[in-house]
């Protein structure tokens, strides 16, 4: 099976997708990745079933999940989300749970009260096959309040073969998987059960942290204290502090 053939959960399942940087600039977020020798996709416009977007990104593609770098390029709502977020601070501001359907997350997380906004057909042109393809995906956000850590969605990849493609899956630091996203919260607890509503996850303590596992990835939620502990820096509760990566 290829890479991308595996970025699809089974029915039933859920993986962590991606986690997403904003930054102001591509370009030298480019710069900075290669130069820890990472491969690094062209930069590309995002656009929604109502138009342009207002960001484009740059990603890093990993043989299970990516990450990916997101820059506001107009006056968009979805563009002044981002650069409200980075006036908090520079860094993680998304993590995505990668869904086989949508549609029925989408009624899911109504059902239980987090009232999630019109479901988004986002797309972006994409080199594939010597010839400028679009990659499209099925995006289920929410009000920023409901899941006050970030933009914490859920993705249904629609053309994987367009996202990972082989020759952007080899890394000069062996970078192959995303294996965890960092979560700060004031009320791990509190908010442990919350992601693991949203997720439909099963937390359980792992000492100062609770620990969601899904069938690809984890996420770990601890206060802004542990994390400074564990990392050298954190945000200020709510936040997203940092992720973890599995090399060859």
């Amino acid at each position: 099976m290829t890479a991308a053939a595996r970025q699809r959960p089974p029915p039933g399942t859920l993986f962590l997708d991606h986690v997403s940087h904003f930054v102001a600039d591509l370009a030298p977020a480019a710069q900075t990745l290669q130069k820890l020798g990472f491969t690094v996709t062209a930069p590309s416009a995002q656009r929604t079933q109502d138009g342009p977007a207002g960001t484009a990104n740059i990603c890093v593609m990993l043989e299970s999940g990516y990450l990916e770098f997101l820059a506001p390029i107009a006056d968009t709502p979805n563009a002044e989300r981002l650069r409200a977020a980075m006036q908090r601070y520079c860094g993680v501001h998304l993590a995505c749970f990668g869904t086989p359907a949508a549609a029925e997350e989408h009624a899911r997380l109504g059902w239980h009260g987090f009232d999630p906004l019109p479901l988004v057909q986002l797309e972006r042109p994409v080199a594939a096959a010597g010839s400028l393809q679009s990659a499209r995906f099925g995006v289920v956000r929410l009000p920023p309040e409901r899941m006050p850590e970030g933009r914490i969605q859920f993705v249904e990849q629609h053309t994987p073969e367009l996202l990972w493609q082989p020759h952007l899956l080899r890394h000069a630091n062996r970078a192959a998987r995303l294996a965890c996203v960092f979560v700060v919260a004031s009320d791990p607890v509190e908010a442990a059960a919350r992601w693991a509503q949203f997720a439909a996850l099963l937390p359980r303590p792992a000492g100062n942290y609770v620990h969601l596992a899904t069938a690809r990835g984890h996420v770990l939620i601890g206060t802004a204290e542990a994390w400074s502990a564990m990392l050298g820096d954190a945000p200020a509760a709510p936040g997203l502090a940092g992720y973890a990566l599995e090399c060859r």
